[in-house]
């Protein structure tokens, strides 16, 4: 029996420098190679006529060779290969650069098959650095070839080298996933051939076919274990039942502002939730500055004051410190403590605040996951909130309630996920939604512009710190990666000094990364709100930050870099004071796609508009990873593009745990293993 967890190492083809390289798309056992599906394929299977082909495409043809490959070297390190072929319909000219190996590879009157792109000049006809076969082998040609998303220094024909040994190795021994009864009531593949054919089919069918079954499996896993937990909390669990005389209206008549209309909505569920004795399971979705974090306070007010203790959850000690201050403020006045556990204290703060939360002495716990640990033990914890839910997994959010006698649980997210999916994503809460911004909540200019206006942005963002506000400069990476592409990205470090010693080298100008130590990214991060600091050039770490109202400006190096849900993440940064404020997309390159995200972005600010533009093209993989949603990831299915799968397979799992709601059926034992192995991968455990 082959263990699929064997390390990648033991296949055939990959030796210690494939090994980090596969590594670092996320490859580590025979199990992820086999699961790490093409992105996209090429039809090298049908031959074209050179007579007949057309310029810019890409074509296979069968051609015999009328010369020898002709060498020419430019210089000692760079050569141009040349050859001609012939069809019998029309002479082509083959043309490679720095390969000069493919003279021993080709010789005169050999016929060969050729693919690559044509480029047609009057009457010459050429195909650039085509790859080829000789008419015997279907290698590289005469078939359906898979493209795999890559790292830099990985060939398409190496990893499909390794990918074959692979597949070979597993062939026709892996385990079904799913019962007979399905695969026959949906007419579905078996999973070896489904595997096989993925990566090499012979036919668009085979590939349809193959796809239909692995998306089904993704999906149905994904449902029946999100169903499985809320049927596990929907068994006669007996939560807390708060009492009704604590009103939340004693805090809503106290604020100094206003509540929206759709979070008195959210309060008045939450309300209802609290005074039944079932635990409340709610995630509370609202887009940036929609206030859920004064719906958060409200709520822990009521649980306080019936007598209980609150923890909140937060991705970062900047939010964290930032939930400190917010909650402080607002229940100060009722007598109510709140306190921080975070990592990087002192042994003897956190001993402190350890004791303190044991005791009773701290009403509202907020701290990062630090919370999480093991020492860390409440008196009587009723209520939990867990901030940006798409930073902790559906683990650690049980981890933490785990900590109290069946807590109610507040989830937040400012991740707009369009309500549909929501619905069938977060199989094990309730949804509430915030769908409307407080009146005081400035829109945010924004403008998408190509390299050639940097100097007019550079001159805009001066006019505003010359008004005396803040700015804001995002980039994509830290430092120079091996990723695809990379090379032509600006790290902060390189950005900072650009900035700080030409370009706005009058203003006071710091950087901020996420490799940083906390009390470094919290230092630079107080400076910045209390205006120490004019220019704040940072990668994504401010996404999920801290609230600085005189910040108007913020620039986004590489914009097509970022997915559009996150664009918009990083825009609500802005225009969370009085000031007019302007997000400024800096995009290279100009293709559709890119230009058609730039363009969403500008005209709307509605962040579930953007996400379902985001994810139509983007795609789910990104979009809802196990980075983001605490769920299993998708490796091939598109929510988007497989949203009627989606309805189907949410139809068939709630049938199947109706009847078998622990999977323990002789006919679903398969199911159980399906939904085991997919809720309890290594992605899934990290925060």
């Amino acid at each position: 029996m082959v263990n699929l967890n064997q390390d990648v190492k033991y296949v055939k083809g990959v030796g210690p420098q494939k090994v980090k390289l596969l590594n670092k798309l996320g490859i580590y056992t025979l199990k992820d190679l086999i699961t790490y599906y093409p992105r996209d394929y090429e039809d090298r299977s049908i031959i074209t006529k050179i007579k007949n082909m057309q310029d810019g495409e890409k074509y296979t043809i069968e051609g015999t060779a009328l010369t020898d490959v002709n060498i020419r070297y430019i210089n000692r390190n760079r050569s141009f290969e040349k050859l001609i072929v012939n069809d019998y319909t029309g002479d082509c000219i083959i043309t490679w650069f720095n390969q000069p190996y493919v003279k021993d590879n080709i010789k005169r009157g050999q016929t060969y098959r050729f693919y690559g792109k044509v480029t047609k000049k009057g009457g010459t006809i050429e195909l650039n650095s085509p790859t080829y076969d000789s008419i015997e082998k279907t290698k590289n040609t005469g078939k359906i070839i898979p493209l795999y998303p890559l790292t830099y220094s990985l060939s398409q024909n190496t990893i499909r080298a390794i990918m074959e040994n692979g597949i070979n190795i597993t062939k026709n021994i892996l385990t079904e996933t799913l019962p007979e009864y399905i695969l026959n009531e949906y007419n579905l593949l078996d999973i070896n051939t489904a595997t096989q054919n993925i990566h090499f089919p012979k036919t668009f069918t085979d590939f349809q076919k193959s796809r239909k079954r692995l998306v089904f499996d993704e999906l149905l896993s994904m449902q029946l274990g999100l169903l499985k937990l809320r049927a596990e909390n929907d068994e006669e669990i007996k939560g807390i039942k708060y009492s009704k005389d604590i009103k939340m209206s004693d805090v809503i008549n106290d604020l100094p502002f206003k509540l929206t209309k759709a979070q008195l909505n959210v309060l008045e569920e939450i309300d209802k939730d609290m005074e039944i004795e079932k635990p409340m399971n709610r995630l509370l979705q609202g887009d940036v500055g929609a206030g859920k974090t004064i719906v958060s306070i409200i709520a822990a007010y009521k649980a306080v004051k019936s007598g209980y203790q609150v923890a909140v959850l937060a991705p970062t000690m900047i939010l964290a410190k930032q939930h400190l201050q917010n909650f402080s403020k607002t229940l100060e006045k009722y007598n109510i403590k709140c306190d921080l556990l975070v990592g990087g204290m002192t042994a003897k703060n956190k001993k402190e605040v350890l004791q303190k939360v044991e005791n009773g002495e701290i009403d509202i716990l907020i701290g990062t996951h630090a919370l999480l640990e093991e020492n860390v033990i409440f008196k009587n914890l009723g209520f939990v909130v867990t901030d940006e839910q798409h930073r902790f997994g559906v683990k650690q959010r049980s981890k933490i309630v785990a900590k109290g006698n069946n807590p109610d649980v507040l989830v937040m997210t400012a991740t707009p996920i369009p309500r549909t999916l929501a619905l069938i994503l977060y199989g094990d809460l309730d949804i509430s939604i915030i769908d409307e911004l407080p009146p005081n909540r400035k829109k945010v200019e924004t403008f998408a512009v190509s390299r050639r206006y940097e100097e007019r942005v550079n001159e805009f963002v001066k006019q505003e710190i010359e008004s005396g506000r803040q700015a804001y400069i995002v980039c994509p990476l830290v430092d120079e990666s091996e990723e695809e592409g990379a090379s032509n990205l600006k790290a902060v470090t390189e950005i900072y000094e650009k900035y700080k010693n030409e370009i706005f080298k009058n203003y006071k100008v710091e950087y901020l990364h996420g490799k940083m130590k906390p009390k470094e990214k919290d230092k630079i991060m107080d400076n910045f709100k209390s205006g120490n600091i004019d220019i704040l050039i940072s990668t994504t770490v401010i996404e999920v930050g801290v609230d600085v109202p005189n910040a108007s400006t913020m620039v986004i190096e590489n914009a097509e870099r970022f997915g559009l849900a996150q664009l918009h993440q990083l825009r609500g940064r802005v225009g969370r004071g009085e000031y007019k404020s302007y997000c400024i997309l800096k995009y290279n390159g100009g293709n559709d796609i890119i230009r058609e995200r730039m363009e969403t972005m500008t005209k709307t600010d509605n962040g579930f508009i953007i996400a379902e533009k985001d994810l139509k093209l983007r795609g789910s993989g990104e979009f809802f990873g196990t980075k983001q949603h605490g769920i299993p990831e998708f490796k091939i299915a598109n929510l988007f593009q497989d949203m009627e799968e989606l309805k189907q397979v949410q139809a068939l799992a709630i049938n199947i745990i109706n009847k078998d709601p622990k999977l323990e059926k002789e006919e679903n034992k398969p199911l159980q293993t399906l939904v085991r192995e997919k809720f309890t991968s290594k992605a899934e455990l990290t925060i």
